[in-house]
């Protein structure tokens, strides 16, 4: 298997999950915060949605640079537009995962501010780190805020306690 067609087969997988966490967010309850320094319910949800679109920033294009950018964060009604984004940026990520030539995980990114560069690896590190591992890292702290809001999770690899 090629590279691309194993994060596709991974980026499907997880969809699936991230999906059935988002259908449980009680938009209703967007604001709460677990500490004053987290972001809040509806603020980490679309973050979660939002960061399967990040392919095309980390594997079409060879730069992030922040002082270019205009970043808006979205602003969304409800639970539905939520996961409405989700499977959005996921169809985006399958196509440009579909479209990719496997030569193209050897190449560099960048990410930077300005003058000031924080690193540069091979894409095939960058989109498993940005892509990938830091969407499992804020899918986990959803599923923390949902626990901590008596949300049911659901079952992800197998069933939960509240699914058994």
């Amino acid at each position: 298997m090629t590279q691309n067609q194993i994060l596709l087969a991974e980026l499907k997988q997880e969809a699936a999950n991230t999906r059935k966490l988002l259908e449980r967010v009680p938009f209703e309850k967007g604001d709460y915060k677990p500490h004053e320094k987290s972001m809040s319910l509806l603020r980490l949800a679309t973050h979660v949605a939002e960061i399967s679109g990040w392919w095309k920033e980390c594997l079409v294009n060879d730069v992030l640079d922040f002082a270019v950018g205009d970043f808006t964060p979205k602003v969304l009604t409800s639970t539905d537009d939520i996961v409405a984004l989700h499977d959005k940026m996921v169809l985006q990520a399958e196509q440009i995962l579909t479209d990719t030539p496997e030569s193209e995980f050897a190449n560099l990114w960048t990410m930077r501010s300005g003058d000031i560069v924080y690193f540069t690896l091979p894409k095939a590190e960058v989109v498993r780190t940005w892509c990938m591992n830091h969407l499992y890292h804020h899918r986990a702290q959803l599923t923390v805020y949902l626990r901590m809001l008596d949300v049911p999770l659901p079952g992800m690899y197998g069933p939960t306690a509240d699914e058994q």
